[in-house]
């Protein structure tokens, strides 16, 4: 029996589907990876001259900067993505993260150079978030405008799996060296997750090069519809969308960081958790994250968006003060139950964010509307692990730290809300647009 060919365009989408995934994840890797570094060996190879818990707030700062360059990234990539193509802008986003991660690998520490050290690290760490910033978006995008509309948010996830991906890879390779000596971790073998990128980026780059762009993007040039500077038009017409876009999505990271950065220094310093222990909680954690992530996407298919969105938050909330102090304790297997539970209801929410920021933003300015909010949520969702590790360090106790982010759990919430009421209207116009006489099929 002859097998069934698939139409060009659905091979196109699956290729894009997986070309989004598995760039996603060596971008999400290197990000990772640096994550990790900064609550383990960050402090002690390159702000030695101060205290370690002032090494440690450092260290999370150059983390921040990460962060802090997304915007940048997003604006930038934005740009390129919604004037140029977003396959060109991914091309770049990739080679310009993997040279940052291998550059970071070759790094000689504060006891070599002295503070240029720290200096090189954090200009590397702001080129990282430079790169990332434009990845998401575009990664997103690539596969959503290759899929039909009605399996958007499916396609939409699966570009999502590449963060649990890599954060799986990510914390297997620190396992991997965390198992040597502290002195042959801190001299040599900390490098190593660090030059690994590089095969990753010869990979993703083959993949991505051999891609077709997006009929969205196809049909703005050949209409001649693309604007001059897409960050203007979106600051001057959905501005309030992009608002309530970076209050929808900053308690992603805040969670993430809390609980793979945070509560790593937290736990392995003033709880006196081992190490591997922590890294182990880590990567089951992650594991959960990559089979249940996708539910999210599931339910906002069959619930809809709003009522699994609402339902989805709601559960997060009570979650984050479980999760600590359940990793209070010192025990490890209730610190990964504590850590699973946090994970389940922030990984289904993470899933649906893609969908609905595709949707949201017209295609004129997607590009940049999705990546400047993703990377301006960022911002503020990064700086959780400096913010908490300062109330932890003034307060002396876990309380205020938690307090912290069951709030922006709970702001979360009420902008979602508002953002998908708003961006309902968009979705509308562009709809109507679609199908009227004028319209560019």
């Amino acid at each position: 029996m002859p097998s069934r060919r698939l139409p060009a365009e659905e091979k196109m989408a699956r290729k894009a589907g997986w070309a989004s995934y598995l760039g996603s994840t060596i971008e999400w890797y290197d990000f990772y990876v640096y994550g990790t570094a900064s609550a383990l060996v960050f402090a002690p190879l390159f702000f030695a001259d101060v205290p370690p818990t002032i090494g440690v707030l450092l260290s999370f700062v150059t983390f921040w900067v990460g962060f802090l360059a997304r915007p940048l990234g997003a604006i930038l990539f934005g740009h390129l993505g919604d004037r140029i193509g977003r396959k060109k802008a991914l091309v770049a986003t990739l080679l310009l993260m993997g040279v940052s991660t291998v550059g970071i690998g070759c790094l000689p520490t504060y006891g070599q150079i002295g503070v240029a050290a720290p200096i090189l690290l954090t200009l590397f760490r702001t080129v990282q978030g430079i790169a990332l910033g434009g990845e998401w978006g575009g990664s997103v995008l690539i596969t959503t405008e290759h899929a039909k509309k009605e399996r958007g948010f499916m396609f939409a996830a699966f570009a999502q799996q590449g963060s649990p991906t890599g954060r799986i890879l990510a914390t297997l390779s620190f396992l991997a060296v965390g198992r040597l000596s502290d002195d042959a971790l801190l001299a040599w073998a900390w490098r190593i997750p660090f030059l690994a990128s590089a095969l990753l980026v010869i990979i993703g780059l083959v993949i991505r090069l051999s891609l077709e762009e997006s009929p969205a993007m196809v049909s703005l040039r050949a209409a001649d519809q693309t604007v001059k500077v897409p960050v203007v038009t979106l600051f001057r017409e959905h501005s309030k969308l992009l608002l309530l876009g970076v209050g929808a999505a900053f308690t992603v990271f805040a969670i993430v960081y809390a609980r793979d950065t945070f509560a790593l220094s937290w736990a392995t310093g003033e709880v006196g958790m081992g190490r591997q222990d922590f890294l182990t909680v880590i990567l089951i954690a992650s594991i959960v994250q990559f089979f249940v992530q996708p539910l999210g996407a599931v339910l906002a298919t069959r619930w809809g968006v709003r009522k699994a969105v609402t339902v989805i938050l709601a559960c997060q909330i009570p979650t984050i003060p479980v999760m600590f102090a359940l990793i209070g304790t010192g025990s490890f297997p209730l610190a990964v139950t504590g850590a699973v539970l946090a994970t389940i209801p922030d990984v289904m929410y993470y899933a649906i964010i893609a969908g609905m920021f595709a949707q949201a933003f017209p295609a004129k300015v997607r590009y940049t509307g999705i990546s400047t909010a993703y990377g301006l949520a960022g911002v503020l969702g990064g700086l959780a692990p400096v913010i908490l590790q300062s109330l932890l360090s003034a307060s002396g106790t876990i309380v205020l730290p938690v307090l912290f982010v069951v709030v922006l759990g709970v702001i979360s919430l009420v902008a979602a809300r508002a953002f998908l009421t708003l961006s309902a209207r968009t979705i509308d116009k562009e709809r109507q647009a679609e199908a009227s006489p004028a319209a560019v099929n």
